[in-house]
């Protein structure tokens, strides 16, 4: 039995979508600090150039930023076109983009809707197919390429804000990721997802009511309400999807594995 390596992802090719801050980011610092090359997209190209010169200073890793809206077909052909150009295969592919939308009940509207579900679910599953090739190209029985999609604990319980949209919209995610998980592990492309709870993040400090103020959100007292008495680190979420796409990782399929101090649990 050898166990060198368990959790070895050094040499690996990843894309991260939404990389350029929050989760996706926090994923791809540690897919850099273990020695992967990293690819990370977002909408606003600045900002995903940004993130990935800095990170790629601090890890000193190569972190290449493809900007991209993932909403739509011409977006997601352009990503794939994009990293194509570049790669032969793609051993990770992180689906993390995801946007919410909050208004009460009786005026939540149907753009609140559609840019949710177009973004979370109808980009991940586009987004994943026309990754096939690549995923396929470098994987083999011993050593499967992964994908990782982020779905959220308010796919699995009720949310707390009034965003009609994201919770079936991640809900949605993780349906999908148990479909895809048995239709391509007999393709050696292992899906899983994450569901997150409370990280401090953009999309979080936003519904907290500090509206997109990381930095000024008071986390700690957030954290106070978790079973675990914090919100999550970089190190819970990358730690996880570091070991969904090494070789310990390699016999969990189609999965849905939260991160969220006990939330769900309790």
């Amino acid at each position: 039995m050898d166990f060198d390596n368990l959790f070895s992802i050094e040499g690996k090719i990843a894309l991260v979508t939404g990389g350029s801050r929050g989760i996706g980011e926090m994923i791809a610092a540690g897919f850099l600090a273990h020695g992967s090359k990293v690819y990370i997209s977002s909408r606003k190209a600045d900002v995903c150039d940004a993130t990935a010169a800095r990170l790629a200073e601090q890890f000193g890793g190569e972190c290449i930023s493809l900007p991209a809206d993932l909403s739509n077909l011409e977006g997601i052909d352009g990503l794939v076109a994009q990293i194509s150009e570049r790669e032969g295969q793609l051993d990770i592919l992180v689906n993390n983009a995801g946007v919410s939308w909050g208004a009460p009940l009786e005026e939540f509207p149907e753009i609140g809707w559609d840019k949710v579900m177009d973004t979370n679910v109808k980009g991940v599953f586009f987004l994943t197919q026309r990754l096939l090739p690549l995923l396929e190209a470098g994987a083999t029985g011993d050593d499967p390429s992964r994908v990782i999609n982020i779905g959220s604990i308010d796919g699995i319980k009720s949310p707390a804000f009034e965003t009609y949209s994201y919770g079936p919209s991640k809900a949605a995610v993780h349906a999908l990721t148990r479909q895809l998980g048995g239709q391509l592990a007999p393709r050696n492309i292992i899906v899983n997802a994450i569901a997150p709870g409370p990280f401090p993040t953009w999309m979080l400090s936003t519904g907290v009511g500090t509206g997109g103020d990381v930095e000024g959100t008071d986390w700690d007292a957030l954290g106070q309400t978790n079973p675990r008495g914090r919100v999550g680190t970089p190190q819970d979420i990358a730690g996880l999807a570091i070991f969904l796409s090494s070789r310990a990782g390699a016999f969990t399929v189609g999965d849905v594995i939260t991160c969220d101090g006990g939330i769900v649990v309790s």
